[in-house]
């Protein structure tokens, strides 16, 4: 099964394009707050590259922007290309089945319209790439998997 629910706000924009196929598709970004702290009492997020499609898109575009919360249901999709330097490219994305929309328009127009000091830190986490600590070291006991145990 491939199924993900993210809950966080925008860190751009949508763009929306109208590819060759001429149906619409947007895409943006979801900082989403990790349920722990690190070594430093930081809060530590991840940034989660979502694709939307169709009306859906459109309306993303129109009704959401920077800093907007959402709630994004979809499924995970990697995909790999040659960039300009002749290396394989690998990306790593959510595919939105549905865009849930948490704030009202005035909320979101009015924390767009906010100068950025007045959101406190629970608004907009800290960007923190260093990560010291496991944070699965204390989830419980190991477990192997092999190839010998398959079936087949």
């Amino acid at each position: 099964m491939n199924k993900v629910v993210l809950i966080g706000r925008l860190t751009r924009d949508p763009d929306l394009r109208y590819p060759s196929s001429n149906i619409p598709v947007a895409n943006f970004t979801v900082a989403v707050n990790r349920p722990f702290e690190n070594q430093n009492g930081e809060r530590v997020a991840d940034f989660i590259n979502v694709i939307v499609w169709r009306k859906q898109a459109e309306n993303v575009k129109k009704y959401i922007g920077k800093g907007s919360l959402v709630a994004v249901e979809g499924r995970i999709q990697t995909r790999n290309y040659d960039g300009a330097d002749g290396k394989k490219v690998y990306v790593t994305e959510v595919v939105a089945d549905s865009v849930q929309f948490l704030e009202s328009r005035s909320q979101s127009q009015n924390r767009a319209s906010s100068a950025p000091q007045e959101f406190s830190e629970q608004d907009i986490p800290p960007v923190t790439t260093d990560v010291e600590e496991d944070p699965f070291a204390n989830f419980g006991s190991e477990i192997e998997i092999s190839d010998d145990d398959l079936p087949f």
